[in-house]
């Protein structure tokens, strides 16, 4: 276990001061393609499809703890390493890095504001080539260590009247009202909230986050308190999985990730939905 050195997000002035920093490791998020053509130097890949599995109906499951040691192993990750997770500027990728290793009781691991967009935009240094693994890594100690991060099935079902437990839907508002389905069935879960997870990026800022003011009135807006326990998801938890992030960032501290999201939800004739406004 490693301390939180860095704060959850990271600038990209501080990062260029931390590249050959022990113990940190920059991990970008994302596909091989996209990494080959430009990233930080020092950094290594983990692709996004390494840290979901197929559980169908749900398609965006925490894998098992044996597969997520191997994937956080062959990128370097001990115990020990600070993680600074980004993505090409959306955040939800690096975003669902933080929520694995919040699962996993890894405490040390921050999200680079605006991600390699705003790097690049700031014109900072970039390399080429693929991915190299890290020589003599060993498997990551992966386990569930906080489970307080995830939320099931059973959970929300368990809290849908509970007033001490919230809902943000972050999907799009055509998936909320049911116009926009994609699963067996669309519409929401009952109760849900709706704040889009685009609504956390300021798209003229080179995709960094709002600022901290703008984010505390967006979700003070919406009723939610700190002491509550708020649980995101969208389709996959990939978008909301930056949605938990943010929450995190602003002192949430009980957030939790419904990783089966509408993939699991809308999919199950039995659970109760809402196409109300």
């Amino acid at each position: 276990m490693t301390d939180q050195q860095f704060g959850l997000l990271v600038e990209t002035t501080t990062l260029a001061e931390h590249l050959n920093t022990e113990n940190v490791r920059i991990v970008f998020v994302g596909d091989a393609k996209t990494y080959a053509r430009a990233h930080i130097p020092g950094s290594v890949l983990i692709e996004y499809a390494d840290l979901v599995t197929q559980r169908p109906p749900a398609g965006g499951i925490l894998p098992d703890m044996a597969d997520l040691g191997r994937v956080l192993g062959a990128a370097g990750i001990t115990p020990q390493s600070h993680v600074i997770a980004l993505d090409n500027g959306r955040h939800t990728s690096a975003a669902r890095l933080f929520w694995t290793l919040d699962c996993l009781g890894h405490d040390g691991c921050s999200l680079l504001n605006g991600g390699l967009n705003a790097w690049m935009a700031e014109q900072r240094p970039t390399t080429q080539g693929p991915a190299t693994v890290p020589s003599d890594t060993p498997n990551y100690p992966a386990r569930l260590a906080n489970p307080q991060a995830q939320a099931d099935v059973d959970y929300i079902l368990n809290h849908l009247d509970d007033p001490a437990v919230r809902i943000v839907d972050a999907r799009s508002a055509a998936e909320y009202s049911g116009d926009d389905v994609r699963a067996a069935r669309g519409g929401h879960i009952p109760g849900a909230c709706h704040i889009e997870w685009s609504a956390n990026i300021d798209p003229n800022n080179a995709g960094r986050l709002q600022p901290d003011t703008v984010l505390e009135q967006m979700y003070q807006d919406a009723g939610l308190e700190r002491e509550q326990v708020v649980i995101t998801h969208c389709q996959t938890h990939h978008r909301s999985s930056l949605t938990y992030f943010v929450l995190r960032y602003l002192g949430y501290t009980h957030a939790r990730g419904y990783d089966g999201s509408w993939s699991e939800w809308g999919n199950r004739p039995a659970l109760p939905i809402s196409t109300e406004h």
